[in-house]
């Protein structure tokens, strides 16, 4: 849709939401962004700027008024979620979920619960009284996963392999949950898989489904991406033994429009479900969607945002995850420390099949210790499409051997990637 002269306002400047702005921008809209930073990495970008918090909601009401703003989006973090559709209540904008449905996506327990009430299959919570019975953590199977209730980006998740850990990582976890409330869960070291919904006046559609491999870093450290491979090989198996269910399901809390991602575990063929989100996603999946299927997701999203409707035809026709070429994306993880150079970007956008190389930190930014083990260790990731298997492990590798970031020290950052090897298993 052309949206020449339409104002849109971002809640939260954040490294991803330069996506959103760069998005809007192309489509012809006046971009300004809001938040508490100074200069957050949006505000660089945006056309303009404010410094309201995106948590003061009558601020940002103000802002709306009086800078007759059009339309108010926000994505990639579900603690924005509940103050954006209040502010889209109060100020009578378009917004894509309720209050009800933001609940329930961004709440792992809730979530779970309504899988239950559908029979989707889901990771069970261990109970676990608090504060803890020595006894009781000591009779209960290791490993686990702690981690928050309502929480995302893998902050406050940890592994415990014994009472010990246990006992430690509980109270670490309880500082990331704004509701004081912790899942302890049996820790599963299976496959994993990705599977996106986009939704349009009620139509959910499958729009891709990938296998996401996972490469352990650190001991009792979880486990962080390095690849996304599109299409899964789970995908037939999916949509034939699960799929109605998850339709019924997402359907009973009346979803209309938007972006849903669903991560799972795949043991032998069953979908253990144990996260969603109802946002815009850090995965990006959307620019191999686009590539793809010719539909940009990403672009529905600031379409509805700016008018109400999420794209001028009906999607569901043009939409087919089973793509015919291969797509991947590779996450680049990184040590701590403080970045200085990032070489080889301008190269790999050079190689074919390329579609972009987005950073999440720049020269001179600072990756903090408190980042490892979560998604903040991602230094960059690199999006592309082969026509098979082994051009896609051939362009992978060059892509490794491309890519290179140091320390101010003149330090290598960057730790093991993705081992092509395992495509072929």
């Amino acid at each position: 849709m052309d949206l020449q002269g339409k104002k849109l306002l971002i809640l939260g400047g954040t490294t991803l939401s330069r996506e959103i702005i760069k998005q809007a921008q192309r489509q012809g809209a006046y971009v300004m962004v809001t938040d508490y930073l100074m200069d957050s990495p949006g505000k660089k970008i945006a056309d303009k700027s404010f410094l309201v918090s995106t948590t003061d909601v009558d601020g940002v009401l103000n802002l709306i008024k009086n800078e007759k703003i059009d339309g108010v989006l926000t994505g990639f973090i579900d603690s924005m979620l509940p103050y954006y559709q209040l502010i889209c209540e109060k100020a009578g904008l378009p917004c894509y979920g309720t209050k009800m449905q933001f609940e329930i996506t961004t709440n792992k327990a809730k979530f779970k619960n309504l899988c239950r009430n559908f029979n989707v299959p889901v990771v069970e919570e261990i109970p676990i009284p608090y504060p803890f019975s020595l006894k009781h953590i000591e009779s209960i199977a290791y490993p686990v996963l702690v981690k928050p209730v309502d929480y995302s980006g893998t902050r406050g998740v940890f592994i415990c392999e014994n009472s010990a850990d246990l006992l430690r990582n509980y109270e670490k976890s309880l500082l990331f949950s704004p509701s004081k409330r912790i899942l302890v869960e049996s820790y599963l070291a299976a496959k994993e898989v990705h599977i996106h919904y986009l939704v349009q006046d009620g139509e959910i559609c499958l729009s891709a489904m990938a296998d996401r491999h996972m490469k352990s870093q650190k001991p009792g450290i979880i486990p962080l991406p390095v690849a996304i491979i599109y299409p899964s090989k789970h995908l037939k198996s999916y949509r034939q033994n699960l799929e109605a269910k998850v339709l019924e399901m997402l359907k009973s809390i009346g979803i209309l429009n938007g972006m849903i991602l669903i991560q799972a575990f795949v043991e032998e063929d069953r979908f253990i479900f144990y996260d969603i989100g109802y946002r815009l996603n850090g995965t990006m999946e959307y620019k191999i969607i686009q590539k793809q299927n010719g539909i940009n997701p990403m672009e529905m999203m600031v379409n509805f945002a700016l008018t109400g409707l999420m794209y001028d035809k009906p999607v569901k026709p043009i939409l087919n995850p089973d793509y015919s070429d291969w797509g991947f994306s590779l996450a680049f993880i990184a040590k701590p420390g403080r970045v200085g150079k990032i070489m080889g970007v301008e190269k790999v956008m050079s190689y074919p099949g390329v579609i972009d190389v987005v950073p999440f930190y720049f020269r001179n930014d600072l990756i903090p210790e408190s980042a490892i083990g979560t998604l903040k260790q991602i230094i960059f990731k690199v999006y592309a499409t082969t026509k098979n298997k082994a051009e896609m492990a051939k362009w992978m590798d060059k892509i490794k051997d491309s890519l290179k970031v140091f320390s101010a020290d003149g330090e290598n950052m960057l730790l093991d990637s993705f081992d092509t090897r395992v495509l072929f298993e």
